[in-house]
């Protein structure tokens, strides 16, 4: 996972420097009045929503806008949602899987911007199932390797924590999807600081690719975010170190 979790951790870091605030706040306000809709606008016995909101308030998004999110998918607002929880199977340059998340009102322009993207970067779109076994769902929190030592990260495993990989510069802690609340809410009364806690699609099988597909695939992932509709995007690709830093830099 080395090369895939390096890249994650340049583009929070980018993320933080350059934010695009707009684009991030509306993906966020999507994800929150979706687990809204689905569950209900109670945080407390909502999770999903629970981690969205999470999720927004770590990006700083203002308090009312995500009030607004919540009433858009509980339908209290005078604009109720008509958003959707959608997911796109395809591959990418190397034969890389991908899983591509998406919110949107209307499927059929989504899909067609993403099967379009797909094939400009000599990817393609698969049929639903074609990858989702490569990927199980689970916790990640990433830790500053440089902040906190593995074992002051040991209050983890204490709270659920699944196991703790060594990455890099970072720490990965894995948690099952159920424990991620609780393992969070450990390592926040140990005042321990992370740079992200989510619910990922992590992956099962792994795939290294050359430099020349390393280099198109980061470009096909990069026009995928800025599609306003697409969400999360999970692959199993495997970048070595050193040729992602001159990919990257």
């Amino acid at each position: 996972m080395a090369g895939h979790s390096k890249w994650a951790g340049i583009k929070h870091k980018k993320a933080i420097v350059d934010a695009r605030r707009g684009k991030l706040f509306t993906k966020l306000g999507r994800a929150i009045t979706v687990a809204a809709k689905e569950g209900g606008g109670e945080v407390e016995g909502n999770p999903s929503l629970a981690l969205a909101v999470q999720k927004a308030k770590d990006a700083s998004m203002p308090k009312e806008n995500i009030e607004r999110a919540i009433d858009r998918g509980t339908g209290a607002g005078a604009d109720a949602a008509a958003f959707e929880a959608v997911a796109y199977e395809g591959y990418g340059p190397g034969g890389v899987a991908l899983l591509i998340e998406a919110l949107t009102e209307n499927r059929n322009r989504t899909g067609a911007d993403v099967r379009h993207t797909l094939t400009k970067f000599g990817g393609s779109l698969g049929e639903p199932g074609s990858v989702a076994y490569l990927f199980s769902q689970c916790g990640l929190i990433v830790v500053d390797a440089g902040s906190h030592s593995e074992e002051e990260l040991m209050v983890a495993i204490d709270a659920g924590a699944e196991e703790i990989e060594v990455d890099e510069d970072v720490f990965e802690v894995i948690t099952a999807a159920g424990e991620l609340a609780a393992v969070r809410a450990a390592l926040d009364q140990a005042a321990i600081t992370y740079q992200s806690a989510e619910l990922v699609q992590r992956p099962t099988v792994r795939v290294e690719i050359n430099e020349s597909d390393a280099s198109t695939l980061l470009k096909l992932i990069d026009a995928l975010e800025e599609n306003d509709d697409v969400g999360d995007i999970h692959s199993n690709f495997e970048i070595d170190a050193e040729v992602l830093e001159r990919i990257a830099g």
